[in-house]
């Protein structure tokens, strides 16, 4: 018996043995088989070894995956035809309550001077014409003035123009001195006018004759007061400044703020569902009544106004809401978000062209609800996709 020149030849497996020294590790995980070898193989076990042949689990033709008959890839994938649904899209923002500033009124101080009396309180309603308070002015003097010195001064051109009439009748009379008359008379009637339009102004009619130098201000609307400025005792020195405003609730905005990326889902006219924080299980249903021109350039954000009727006052301004925003329902391909495969930053899906073949196509998400993604370009209704398993196909 001839012995080996090699210890490690009494080692090797005997012939036939060598499919038992073998450990062969299943797909698991979408992976591929993975061969493992243990001690020293004879030559004859590495030949037998590399008949063993790798199985075929994916093959490429261009963009084209083929999953083979065979393939353990197939017992991994979930395919389903694409949905069309009838896709409403709601938008939930925060929103607050305001007055509609075509019936709000800024109260403002026709003339300077003191406030002797406050006659109204914040927050309170008060009707057209309503006594509001009452101020001590100078310039109410000086206007009253005016207008007794415009009086008299046409009274005394009147009366000297009378007289060259007479005078006209009976002896010669210069023109020059009728003319004078005529022209100071004329010019006393344009000052009285002058003076009178000045008491006007200040609510005072020309028949209407104060007693002294106190001028009340006056509600010029029915409504609320909603901003008050001046106290009793007040100094008002600006006529531009608002002493108080003066809203009539009657009608109410509720404003949101729309962030630009969704500003296209929102219309005139748009059905919205307002929840008031003070009223929570109560939905006032309303629509847009219009949406701003302007983006906020600090918040990037667009004001949208929604009205309301409001004959009992139960919305009061600044309250807050959440304004729901209900766009118009659109037929659409909807998918679950599993089928979704993330390649390069962008969506896609793997659609089924032929039985067991694939092809990856990018698709734009309209938006996603839940575990459903609504898409707005890419497929079709009825297509066939990979819902589950479609990493495995991915690169």
């Amino acid at each position: 018996m001839t012995h080996s020149n090699h210890p490690e030849d009494d080692k090797r497996p005997p012939r036939g043995a060598g499919t038992a020294l073998v450990l062969i590790l299943l797909l698991a995980g979408g992976g591929f088989g993975v061969y493992r070898t243990i001690s020293h193989w004879s030559d004859a076990d590495i030949r037998a070894q590399e008949a063993v042949q790798e199985p075929t689990f994916l093959s490429r033709q261009g963009a084209r995956i083929i999953v083979p008959e065979k393939s353990p890839v197939r017992n991994k994938l979930e395919i389903e035809p694409v949905e069309e649904r009838d896709v409403q899209r709601t938008l939930t923002l925060p929103a607050v309550v305001e007055a509609d500033p075509a019936r709000t009124v800024k109260v403002l101080p026709p003339v300077t001077g003191r406030v002797i009396e406050l006659k109204v309180q914040l927050g309170e309603r008060v009707s057209k014409d309503q006594e509001l308070a009452v101020l001590d002015s100078g310039d109410l003097a000086q206007a009253m003035s005016d207008d007794e010195k415009a009086r008299a001064q046409l009274k005394l051109t009147k009366q000297a123009l009378d007289r060259l009439m007479i005078l006209a009748k009976t002896s010669a009379v210069a023109v020059k001195d009728r003319e004078q008359a005529e022209n100071d008379y004329a010019q006393a009637q344009s000052e009285l006018e002058r003076a009178q339009t000045r008491l006007r102004s200040l609510g005072i009619s020309a028949d209407q004759k104060p007693s002294s130098r106190l001028l009340t201000l006056k509600a010029p609307i029915t409504g609320s007061v909603i901003d008050l400025q001046v106290a009793a005792g007040d100094f008002l020195n600006d006529p531009t400044a608002a002493a108080m405003t003066i809203a009539n609730l009657d009608t109410v905005w509720v404003t949101a703020n729309v962030p630009e990326k969704d500003t296209a889902l929102i219309t005139k006219g748009q059905s919205v569902d307002v929840v008031l924080t003070a009223y929570p299980k109560e939905v006032f249903k309303g629509k847009v009544l219009f949406v701003s021109d302007i983006l906020d350039p600090d918040t990037r954000r667009t004001k949208v106004r929604i009205a309301f009727q409001n004959p009992d006052l139960r919305l009061k301004p600044n309250m807050f809401a959440n304004a729901t925003f209900l766009a118009p329902g659109r037929n659409m391909p909807n998918i679950p978000t599993s089928a979704l495969v993330l390649r390069e930053e962008a969506d896609q899906v793997f659609v089924e062209i032929e039985p067991w073949t694939f092809e990856p196509r990018p698709v734009e998400v309209a938006f996603q609800q839940g575990d459903r993604a609504v898409i707005e370009r890419g497929l079709e209704g009825g297509e066939r996709i990979v819902v589950k398993g479609g990493a495995l196909l991915n690169d």
